[in-house]
């Protein structure tokens, strides 16, 4: 870690102003090298407060890969202005050897997609854009679920950071009071002749503090952030990231005695729900029963009951 990225550090972390005489002590550095390490933070965009007494950091959501990888030691991070699409940045990654697990995160995204490559609205410094490398080395028998597994990640991320209830619409979007908030998207690499799935790479765009007024017309009945309401959020995007990472990384290492798709099927708002779908150009419509151990969605219809697989089907309405 550099001397800038310690003394903003330890100035994120206090809520008092601190001396440079203070941070300096703290650091065992020179009163110089804190004065120095101040001015390159305000080169790229950091504020402080100057008082008499020292200085104090100023809350400012800037994306900042030493707070996203906190607590998370194997996890290197990389933030980015701007990217076309971190999911390409991700397979740039493990093309050029970087050891994974490895995380991108982009302020804004400017070719956004989910599932079927539908389009994802972003917003410059108001969403959360990255993509997660994985190199999990098995058969596609033992991969663990990794799009349920984020899910449930960024569930219990958003719980514990606020009093949001959120739910999961199956597979792979989050929604807060029938808007989406948060798609998912997980592309795996195998090795033809093994079968073994070398790479994986999990995509997430999360709409965090785009105000309700700012999405397109389209839109607007159909989603919205987890701050919609405009003003400052409580807490950095920063935050929600290392939360969401915590917990998927939590999840990932109790299998498999963690029952994550209990936790998966309570957030549900598909089951029990009338449901339509499209299969072999016939529309069915019916009531979602169930998710199997396999993530797949159970529906009977008024024909038979299917069983859907998230890679081909996707649901066209809910609770009509």
């Amino acid at each position: 870690m550099t001397t800038k990225d310690r003394v903003l550090q330890l100035l994120k972390q206090s809520n008092a102003t601190l001396s440079g005489e203070k941070i300096a002590q703290e650091l065992a550095i020179s009163r110089t090298a804190v004065w120095k390490a101040i001015k390159e933070l305000e080169k790229v965009g950091y504020t402080f407060d100057h008082l008499k007494t020292g200085y104090r950091y100023l809350p400012q959501d800037r994306l900042d890969d030493i707070a996203i990888a906190a607590g998370l030691p194997d996890l290197a991070v990389a933030t980015k202005a701007t990217s076309e699409s971190t999911m390409k940045d991700a397979k740039l990654a493990q093309v050029s050897g970087i050891k994974a697990p490895f995380l991108v995160v982009a302020d804004m995204q400017t070719a956004a997609h989910g599932r079927f490559n539908r389009p994802f609205f972003a917003q410059k410094g108001e969403g959360i854009y990255m993509s997660l490398l994985l190199t999990p080395n098995q058969s596609f028998a033992e991969l663990p679920q990794y799009t349920v597994l984020a899910a449930v990640a960024v569930c219990q991320a958003i719980e514990k950071l606020t009093t949001r209830k959120p739910q999961i619409k199956w597979v792979n979007d989050i929604y807060l009071e029938g808007r989406k908030i948060c798609g998912i998207l997980s592309e795996a690499q195998s090795d033809f002749e093994s079968g073994i799935i070398s790479h994986v790479i999990i995509g997430m765009g999360l709409n965090f503090a785009i105000a309700q007024k700012d999405f397109p017309n389209d839109l607007q009945q159909k989603a919205t952030s987890l701050f919609a309401e405009g003003g400052t959020p409580p807490f950095e995007r920063n935050q929600l990231i290392n939360e969401i990472w915590r917990h998927f990384f939590d999840l990932l290492a109790q299998l498999p005695q963690q029952d994550f798709l209990t936790e998966y099927r309570k957030r549900s708002f598909v089951l029990g729900q009338t449901v339509s779908f499209t299969q072999g150009g016939k529309t069915y419509s019916g009531i979602a029963k169930d998710i199997t151990n396999e993530g797949q969605l159970v529906v009977t219809t008024p024909q038979k009951t299917f069983t859907l697989n998230s890679g081909e089907i996707s649901l066209s309405s809910i609770g009509e």
